[in-house]
Formats: C-alpha cells, sequence, structure tokens
C-alpha cells in the first residue's frame, strides 16, 4: 500500500520565490500525470454502461432469504389456514411487535380471531417463521414497507394469502429438499399398518368363506350323482 503513495517535498515559502518559479510549479502541478490518471478514470466512468435501476420501474432481484413482510399461508388440500393460534411466533418475537387473539369456536376448537404484527418495530429477524410448527408464517417478497405513521400495522385479511401455493416456499421454516427421504414413521404409524394388515386379513378371510359357502358340498354332488331321477325331477 506504501508504494501506492507518494511523499512530497515540503513547500518554500511563496513570498521567497521567484514568480517565474511559481508559475512553473502552477503547471507542474496542473498537468502532470496524477491529473490525467483522474480524468482517465473519471471518462472511463463516464462511457461506462448503465448501471441505475430505474425503480419504482425496474427493481432488483430479490434473494431467495430475503425477509420481507410476512404472509400468512393455507393448506394445500383444504384451502383452511395453516395458523392453528398457538402462540410460539408472538412468545419468541424479540421485538415484542405479534399479537394473537384466539376463542374457542362452536366446534369446540381454537379459532383465530385477530393476526397483527406492527411493522414499525419489527426487525425481520425471522424468528417467527423459523418456530412455527405447521409453517404457517413466512417472509413473502413485498418490500414496499413504507407509511406516514410511525405504528404501521399488518393485520390478518393483508397477511393471509387468498389460496394455497402449489409451490413450497423457501427460507425460514421450509421444508428441507430431502425432507421425504429423512422422515421417520411414528408409533402411531406402526399401530395404523398393523390394524390395516388386520384388516385386510379379515376380509380375504371373509371373501374365502363366502366362496366356500357358495360351492355345492360333496355330499350333495354324490347324492346326485346315485339319485339321477330324483335330481332330474328336481
Amino acid at each position: 500500500m506504501k508504494t501506492e503513495y507518494r511523499i512530497l517535498p515540503p513547500r518554500n515559502k511563496r513570498e521567497k520565490q521567484l514568480f517565474l518559479s511559481r508559475v512553473a510549479l502552477t503547471f507542474k502541478t496542473s498537468f502532470s500525470l496524477d491529473l490525467l490518471s483522474g480524468l482517465k478514470t473519471a471518462l472511463g466512468a463516464f462511457f461506462s454502461p448503465n448501471v441505475t435501476v430505474q425503480y419504482p420501474l425496474e427493481s432488483n432481484p430479490l434473494s431467495p432469504r430475503y425477509r420481507a413482510i410476512h404472509k400468512l399461508q393455507r393448506l394445500l388440500e383444504s384451502e383452511n389456514e395453516r395458523c392453528i393460534g398457538c402462540g410460539l411466533c408472538e412468545k419468541i418475537c424479540t421485538s415484542n411487535c405479534i399479537r394473537i387473539i384466539t376463542d374457542r369456536g362452536e366446534d369446540g376448537r381454537k379459532k383465530i380471531l385477530d393476526y397483527s404484527i406492527n411493522f414499525g418495530r419489527c426487525i425481520y429477524c425471522g424468528l417467527c417463521a423459523e418456530v412455527c410448527p405447521e409453517l404457517a408464517i413466512i417472509h413473502g417478497k413485498g418490500f414496499e414497507n413504507a407509511s406516514v405513521q410511525r405504528a404501521h400495522f399488518g393485520f390478518k385479511p393483508e397477511l393471509l394469502e387468498s389460496q394455497s401455493s402449489l409451490i413450497e416456499y423457501g427460507g425460514f421454516g421450509s421444508v428441507s429438499y430431502n425432507a421425504d427421504e429423512r422422515m421417520i414413521k411414528t408409533p402411531l404409524s406402526y399401530v395404523l399398518d398393523s390394524t390395516k394388515q388386520e384388516s385386510t386379513q379379515d376380509s380375504q378371510n371373509t371373501q374365502q368363506a363366502l366362496q366356500d359357502s357358495t360351492k355345492p358340498s360333496d355330499t350333495q354332488s354324490a347324492t346326485n350323482d346315485n339319485n339321477p331321477k330324483e335330481s332330474a325331477n328336481v
């Protein structure tokens, strides 16, 4: 780094120099190589391609793990809300900006009456999306969050997606690419498998019993062979 700098000798007092010496020093300073190198850099930047993004008509692509305004997801099959109102996101929020109001519905299950986030206090740390057991809350791509109010809230109707996404989102709380390979059966799965096998075996036994009951017995067939007249009369 020291080779890039040049230490100039101290200047003598101007009043002691001759006029021609001062003029020569001025021309030397003005038209030295340092000035030309600076002009070269300025002209190169002036004629270089434009890199300015014409916002808001244009925008730069966002990173897949960019944490912007939150979104509440829906289930793929039933289109129901993924959020179960457990309150983990509210408890882990370091900014204390998430509020969940729940109540017991007519069917006895917990219902989410209101879900709000104070974006004026949110620091977009991603802990709420990381701790969610149902993958209900994620960070979307909406980065335009300017407001004229200090406390700008996002409520449930604005955060909740209108329909479920066919593609699993990436980022915090998302399912890994090899989740199916890493899946381990729970004890309930083994119970269900054994029950299914038993029911299949029972159904097979029932079908076999029905088939046996419909077939003529050996005694009846032998009687019909010994008494052809009776069988004919019958």
